[in-house]
């Protein structure tokens, strides 16, 4: 009816055949053409294309579960990390504060046997020193008991040979130097 209308339009017009419109026999074999193609296509084509389609939605729609999967392990992995992190933190933290126990317990001994130490060598000076004081203390016995008999031989005239007589006289010469020696010091306290 339309194809009708156009030609009576056209022919009314006064024209012949217009180059627009085409003829009923060339739309006849498009329509048919038309039709057969999109049959083919229809059982051919199409059915590939929605097998294809649809393997393409089910591939992203794996894709996107898989991503969603690896993206909870991935919040796994990272708290057991940030887990492993606090612990290694406080090992740290428990390593240092023993160390800094055994620190001082080390300083503590060094404090402790430098103290020996120095009390071994404290004592030992002070055995030295008496050691040295008795020695020097006998040799100036000895040498002021020479110095006494050769003075008091000088002054008595007599001759103090007798190591006996010598020695006694020594002895109560050095005695009552002590006592003398005491004294004084009693006195000046």
């Amino acid at each position: 009816m339309a194809v009708n209308l156009a030609t009576e339009v056209v022919l009314a017009a006064g024209e012949g055949p217009s180059p627009l419109l085409p003829h009923l026999g060339e739309l006849i074999v498009g329509i048919v053409a038309f039709t057969l193609l999109f049959l083919f296509l229809r059982a051919k084509v199409f059915p590939v294309f929605e097998k294809t389609f649809h393997d393409r939605a089910e591939s992203i729609e794996g894709a996107i579960a898989a991503a969603q999967r690896d993206r909870t392990e991935a919040q796994q992995l990272k708290q057991q990390y940030e887990r492993q992190l606090a612990e290694a933190r406080d090992e740290a933290g428990r390593i240092r504060t023993e160390a800094q126990a055994q620190r001082a317990e080390i300083v503590e001994a060094a404090r402790a046997e430098g103290a020996a130490e120095r009390q071994r060598i404290i004592d030992a000076g002070a055995a030295q020193i008496a050691s040295e004081r008795q020695q020097a203390l006998s040799e100036l016995r000895r040498e002021v008991g020479t110095m006494a008999v050769d003075l008091a031989s000088r002054i008595v005239g007599e001759s103090l040979e007798d190591d006996a007589r010598r020695r006694g006289t020594v002895d109560r010469y050095l005695d009552e130097l002590e006592r003398t020696s005491a004294r004084t010091a009693g006195s000046a306290s």
